[in-house]
């Protein structure tokens, strides 16, 4: 690959990033039901397990994003992504004509139906940026899944923003942001967001500049963090104050771009060094090695395994049938729905649970959820891939704390005490941040790549599966219940007892996890070591190469 060819591969793959990256920042209106659904719930006049079932609708729509993961293997990103942009426009464009009245309010099982389309386009938009990244970016999935991830959880904060900013927390003009944004930005990622061909030939300096990239994405990740939870405690901003804050949040977003731009015409600048012979080494991307006992010959390519001849273990490639019957799959299975679908279970009931407890505006507390969220997720990300390159620590192990973290805080928010809420949204939402970020780049490096959009999606039905178990009917049936015994037949519950039990349950709940998490990572720990191996072996020679 000549230089020019190199620069123009390097920043392509990083110009995909940044688009993922762009995509991500508008693709968590999943998480952003709390907003508007005392809208709906006084619209349709419905009870609290009535609305807890729409939330569920709209998370049964990930229950379809095994379509998407079949797509991936057949259908380019660009296609992928129209999808799912399309099919968002459509979800939540028709729930703004309801909350914005502009038609009568639809029936019950229709509402359903397009809850469960705005759901689904997340499916299809998450497939194309995760899988595509991850296979551009095969030696650092850590950093890229806690980078995405972490603008995904960034995504319900920056829309709560836009909209009080904008709207003065109006729903219906909320509902139409989620509509139409998310649409506009992945038709600009279809024209820059693909897979690109990996390099034949790596040196340490190549390895360098990525870290330092990934640190300038981090960098501004974190500084975008900051400042919208910045402005979720300035009181009452004036329009002006409000216009700015837009603005520069706008400037922040787009300012990654840079960083492709830097990497084309520092390529082109490096040609006459490129091109000098021995300053590039071929990276020790195959090697073999012989299984006699079970008479395989396994081909490593990076991290992953491929099995030319024999049943695969834990580590090596799979197919789906083969992945399905792993032990090691159902148990990284459960474990993620104790975490995510207790937390999805918070996230979808944030409305009620902070006026059960007093406060009339929750939007401070949906957005608390988000930032720490983000935080759990990028630093997750990087902090698990240093741990496996300096000590092969298993990725899971940090799923584990999560879950206990988790726990913690679940009864912090039975205890109900004053602040408890704050600290409940804040720990909630590391842990769940801690809780994606970690799991995606777990299920590429135990079942391996080629199937991985199928297997992510497979995953990824613990969140309607968790919606519906935590959601529509533990939340759900017993906020009902307390509001019936407290109310006089009514629909609203005050009071710390609303969710008290519920929070109990879900503790538990993590418990539960934690064990499953500290098993995989006991089952695992071969494979870290492994992987440790493979990235401190090829740093040696990279950095001897060089000298």
């Amino acid at each position: 690959m000549g230089a020019t060819e190199f620069s123009v591969s390097t920043a392509g793959k990083w110009l995909g990033l940044v688009s993922a990256i762009w995509i991500q920042s508008i693709s968590g209106n999943n998480y952003t039901f709390s907003n508007y659904s005392h809208a709906l719930k006084s619209l349709m006049h419905l009870t609290q397990l009535q609305l807890n079932n729409l939330s569920v609708a709209k998370d049964v729509g990930k229950a379809f994003g095994l379509l998407a993961g079949l797509s991936s293997d057949f259908l380019p990103t660009w296609a992928i992504l129209l999808i799912g942009s399309v099919e968002g426009l459509i979800g939540y464009g028709v729930q703004w004509l309801v909350v914005g009245q502009f038609i009568n309010p639809l029936p019950y099982w229709q509402m359903c139906v397009f809850l469960c389309l705005g759901g689904n386009s997340t499916t299809w938009m998450n497939t194309a940026v995760l899988v595509t990244s991850i296979r551009n970016f095969r030696r650092n999935r850590g950093p890229v899944s806690g980078i995405l991830k972490g603008f995904v959880g960034l995504s319900t904060a920056i829309f709560t923003n836009l909209c009080s900013a904008l709207f003065a927390d109006d729903p219906a003009s909320f509902l139409l942001m989620l509509a139409l944004i998310p649409f506009a930005v992945c038709i600009a990622g279809v024209f820059f967001l693909r897979e690109v061909p990996p390099a034949k030939t790596v040196t340490a300096e190549d390895d360098s500049e990525e870290a330092s990239y990934f640190g300038v994405c981090n960098a501004v990740a974190v500084v975008v963090a900051v400042y919208l939870l910045a402005y979720g405690f300035v009181p009452s901003p004036s329009s002006l104050v409000s216009r700015v804050f837009v603005a520069v949040l706008l400037v922040l977003l787009a300012s990654p771009v840079g960083i492709p731009v830097y990497s084309y015409f520092k390529g082109r600048k490096s040609k006459s060094n490129r091109d000098v012979e021995g300053q590039r080494v071929t990276e020790p991307l195959l090697i073999q090695s012989d299984d006699k006992e079970n008479g395989a010959v396994t081909v490593a390519a990076e991290e992953e395994v491929v099995v030319v001849k024999g049943r695969p273990a834990v580590g090596e490639e799979h197919t789906i049938w083969e992945a399905m019957r792993s032990v090691d799959f159902w148990i990284l299975f459960t474990s993620f729905l104790c975490g995510v679908g207790t937390g999805l279970a918070v996230m979808n009931n944030m409305g009620q649970i902070g006026l059960a407890l007093g406060y009339t505006d929750v939007s401070l507390f949906v957005s608390l959820t988000s930032i720490w969220g983000f935080f759990g997720r990028i630093i997750s990300g990087s902090v698990s891939e240093l741990f496996i390159k300096k000590a092969a620590t298993p990725r899971p192990l940090w799923n584990a704390a999560s879950q206990i973290l988790m726990a913690v805080g679940y009864i912090l928010l039975a205890m109900a005490l004053p602040g408890s809420l704050y600290i409940g949204s804040i720990v909630v939402g590391i842990c769940y941040g801690v809780r994606l970020a970690i799991t995606v780049p777990t299920a590429s490096e135990l079942f391996g790549l080629k199937y991985y959009g199928l297997i992510y999606n497979i995953l990824i039905l613990n969140l309607p599966l968790g919606s519906f178990l935590f959601s529509g009917l533990l939340a759900g049936i017993l906020y009902d219940r307390e509001a019936t015994a407290t109310e006089g037949g009514g629909n609203t519950c005050v009071g710390g007892h609303c969710y008290r039990l519920v929070f109990i349950v879900m503790a538990a709940a993590c418990i539960v996890g934690f064990f499953l998490d500290i098993l995989l990572s006991i089952r695992t720990k071969n494979v870290y070591n492994k992987i440790s191996m493979s990235k401190k072996s090829k740093k040696s020679l990279g950095t001897s190469s060089s000298q």
